[in-house]
């Protein structure tokens, strides 16, 4: 089946001199250009304060190809140069609202250049504090309204700090642009294996009637970095593991595991569900945050068996920091699907492999003899990296007798042999090209995981215990501890699956 592209379209990313423009953006649109996915009448035009011109920005910019793409043979090379002609740029001070005037004739010229019909998709690419200053900005100049094509406004984590400054950015945001224009964008929800954990549950007979409290006995999300907080030490310590990585990438994962099918595959059927999860969520009690949470910070230790320093000592974090750089949860969804099965969510920085993975846990046969030393078996969802799936159960060893053991049926997806699979950015820009918002948080959705994290926040604020680990180790003991409460171990998961058996 041939691939559609997108509508013609004026791609207007501030933030343009930046790192994310530099590694993901750029690098995203220019694969949905040599996979045919963008329609040939596009531009991209970046803005920034730096003073750049069109030509000093596209040499930037296919700098950015050639050292994240590597551009190595004449067809990709031609590739490149087209493409980069589809580039613009314009040097404004993006806190200054009449500035942003200048946009305003460019924004027209590459309109009637590239026939894209007055649509316009912003990308912000800012420090959050521009989040609500763009909006008002473009508005000011008439360049959020939609009687000449179609506005859309792209928005980067974190879409707030608490619940009440994502409440009132909001409504600031809401001001200039509708909540359709709006698309809150997590990189997260654009990996392949991310969007499969709907399809192996809806698809498939095998799965759907034991995906509830009856058949699976707990749920467990580990997202695990060996990175520490490198060059970000001063972003970091103003976030730490429960605003970084808790609140949006794997509440949303979370919630794809436990929402109910949709109805439709559309973005507001879609959306609907998710909503359902986060406001399902049971609400953490003091008790909760004392016996069901446990915060760390890494100590020094050692990565791959390098010397790496504890977080007190990482460029631009205070010496006197207690921000966490992990995080576990033992949380609960109250309805009727889940209702007395634990969610074990875990986060953290210098662990000792990077891998973010979901693992369902089935219950036990209840067999009195074949329940005895019995594998136990498990559904292992491995977002990143080598994204794959792997179902763990028990089979008869050979010889006398019938004891089982564990094995496992393996599947990747780079076995697919698919070159033409789209990265995360790759995806997530073409569905807000396209208008497609069922991967990007809704209102509802942000404000119902920030209302759960909140107790979370303000527990650490009060003082809550902060457990230091050492780097290398699966984090404080205490994390240990809270699981074995329930007579229940966290999985210790290797960097890539297991071959295929």
């Amino acid at each position: 089946m041939a691939l559609t592209p997108t509508e013609p379209t004026c791609i207007v990313i501030f933030g343009a001199s930046g790192d994310l423009t530099h590694r993901k953006l750029i690098p995203a649109l220019f694969n949905l250009y040599k996979l045919r996915r963008l329609d040939e009448h596009f531009s991209v035009l970046g803005v920034a304060r730096s003073a750049l011109t069109d030509e000093s920005f596209r040499a930037k910019m296919f700098e950015a190809l050639q050292s994240h793409l590597t551009i190595n043979d004449a067809e990709e090379q031609k590739l490149a140069d087209e493409f980069c002609q589809h580039l613009y740029y314009q040097a404004i001070d993006t806190a200054d609202t009449v500035d942003y005037g200048k946009l305003v004739p460019r924004i027209a010229e590459l309109s009637e250049k590239y026939q894209t019909n007055g649509n316009t998709l912003y990308y912000l690419s800012t420090p959050p504090s521009l989040y609500g200053i763009i909006p008002e900005c473009l508005a000011a100049h008439g360049l959020n309204t939609e009687d000449h094509g179609w506005k859309r406004i792209i928005i980067e984590k974190p879409f707030g700090y608490d619940m009440a400054s994502a409440k009132a950015l909001d409504l600031q945001v809401h001001r200039f642009f509708k909540e359709h224009q709006i698309y809150r964008i997590d990189h997260y929800l654009g990996k392949e294996t991310v969007q499969n954990l709907l399809v192996l549950r809806f698809s498939n007979g095998l799965f759907e009637p034991l995906w509830n409290r009856n058949y699976i006995d707990y749920v467990e999300i580990t997202n695990a970095e060996t990175l520490g907080v490198e060059e970000r030490g001063g972003y970091y310590d103003a976030s730490g593991a429960v605003r970084d990585m808790f609140q949006n990438h794997l509440l949303q994962v979370l919630a794809l595991v436990a929402m109910e099918p949709p109805a439709i595959i559309n973005a507001d059927s879609m959306r609907d569900e998710v909503a359902k999860v986060l406001h399902s969520l049971n609400p953490l009690s003091q008790e909760d945050l004392q016996n069901n949470l446990v915060l760390g910070q890494y100590t020094a230790g050692e990565i791959d068996g390098k010397p790496v320093v504890g977080y007190l000592q990482e460029k631009g974090v205070p010496t006197d920091s207690t921000t966490p750089t992990y995080m576990a949860l033992n949380c609960q969804v109250n309805n009727w699907r889940w209702a007395g099965v634990p969610f074990y969510v875990r986060t953290g920085k210098r662990l000792p492999v990077r891998v973010t993975e979901v693992v369902i846990h089935f219950k036990n046969t209840p067999h009195p003899i074949f329940s005895q030393n019995a594998p136990e078996n498990k559904l292992i969802i491995r977002i990143q990296p080598d994204e794959g799936i792997s179902m763990h159960f028990g089979l008869k060893k050979p010889g006398a007798g019938f004891e089982a053991k564990e094995v496992s049926m393996d599947f990747r997806y780079r076995d697919l042999a698919q070159p033409s699979l789209l990265t995360s950015y790759d995806r997530l820009l073409l569905d807000a090209i396209k208008g497609d918002a069922t991967l990007f948080a809704r209102s509802d959705a942000v404000h119902a995981a920030w209302k759960f994290v909140q107790p979370i926040l303000d527990y650490k604020a009060a003082g809550g215990r902060v457990y230091d680990y050492t780097a290398g180790s699966w984090g404080p003991k205490e994390a240990d501890k809270m699981m074995a409460r329930s007579g229940r171990l966290w999985r210790k998961p290797n960097g890539c699956m297991k071959k295929k058996v």
